[in-house]
């Protein structure tokens, strides 16, 4: 049956039809301490034709026996195998230093806040320093002389952000240094590095496409006009 999916690594929503998806389970019947078990395995293959990357899921289920028949029970996880992790797959355009920061800082938002503030806190000063060229002792010096050159609204969304519990103090501080942020904090500073990716490099990127194709078909009429 076919399924609308979203690929995690080109982020394409499309529909996935049966040559695109494959699934296999396996169950465990062995007597143990936590009991019978059913997995399912869903192997799909992104449909986009430049993309074709493979995503692996995992389910588990309890399995339990009903009178002359095992059943499939209820629910208890979903991994994702692949890829690796469940952070947004950026452009290779943008520097990899700061895609390899952001996909370690949410690799490890459960497992230590407070370090995946730190690496998040680096990553933007990194953004902000690639971008824009501003290079200041702190953080949030460099913050703050973006006010004057961004437009108004991604300026409040940076700015509502880090007066956010303790980010705001995260910002004075050497990016080095670990301070104690809660999960939702160190979450919200992940999501602001998102947010400058689209909104800077890839919004530049876009309108450099858009650009260089008006040029070029201007440059082809001018010639076509000449040969004329």
């Amino acid at each position: 049956m076919a399924f609308n999916w979203t690929c995690p690594h080109c982020d394409t929503k499309t529909t996935i039809n049966k040559d695109d998806y494959l699934t296999d389970d396996s169950m465990l019947r062995i007597k143990n301490a936590d009991g019978t078990k059913y997995l399912r395995v869903d192997w799909i293959v992104c449909p986009n034709t430049s993309c074709k990357k493979i995503t692996l899921y995992a389910l588990l289920h309890e399995y339990n026996y009903i009178p002359n028949i095992w059943q499939k029970g209820e629910f208890i996880k979903k991994w994702t195998l692949l890829p690796d992790t469940k952070s947004k797959v950026f452009p290779e355009y943008i520097p990899l230093a700061l895609r390899t920061d952001y996909q370690e800082a949410y690799s490890i938002l459960e497992l230590s806040p407070k370090a995946a503030a730190t690496l998040a806190r680096r990553c933007i000063q990194g953004i902000i320093r690639d971008f824009w060229g501003i290079s200041k002792a702190r953080l949030v010096d460099e913050i703050n002389t973006l006010e004057d050159k961004i437009d108004p609204l991604t300026w409040k969304s940076i700015d509502a952000i880090r007066k956010v519990g303790n980010i705001g103090a995260h910002m004075e501080k050497d990016i080095n240094l670990i301070i104690d942020v809660d999960a939702k904090e160190a979450t919200l500073l992940v999501q602001l590095i998102e947010m400058l990716f689209v909104e800077w490099y890839v919004h530049r990127h876009e309108r450099e496409i858009k650009l260089n194709a008006i040029v070029g078909m201007a440059k082809d009429k001018d010639e076509l006009k000449k040969g004329k």
